[in-house]
């Protein structure tokens, strides 16, 4: 008879994780979600028509894909804290391009 030693649960690595990665998941959800409809208000503002907001749109989706790619998943517990860090840097640029443009 053979013993294996217990796996610890997925309960118990999920507790290891900590509130500073729940924090961090939760802010790149709502950056991502806020970064894209700035795009979109980007593109509207841009060529002032729905067209620009389709194009917006559409630039928003490679975005998403170029971060899935660079990340391995769009939300993930082992992101860097400078990728949350860049990504509400360019969520302000864009806001602020917008601003701009709604003058």
């Amino acid at each position: 008879m053979s013993m294996h030693p217990a796996q610890p649960s997925q309960s118990a690595q999920l507790a290891k994780t900590g509130t500073g990665t729940d924090v961090k998941t939760f802010a790149t959800a709502v950056l991502l979600t806020f970064g894209a409809g700035m795009l979109a208000m980007v593109g509207w503002g841009l060529l002032g028509s729905g067209f620009g907001f389709f194009l917006g749109l559409v630039a928003a989706g490679f975005g998403l894909y170029w971060w899935h790619s660079l990340h391995g998943s769009l939300i993930s517990a082992k992101l860097p804290a400078r990728s949350v860090v860049l990504l509400f840097v360019a969520d302000a640029i864009l806001m602020v391009a917008l601003l701009l443009l709604a003058r």
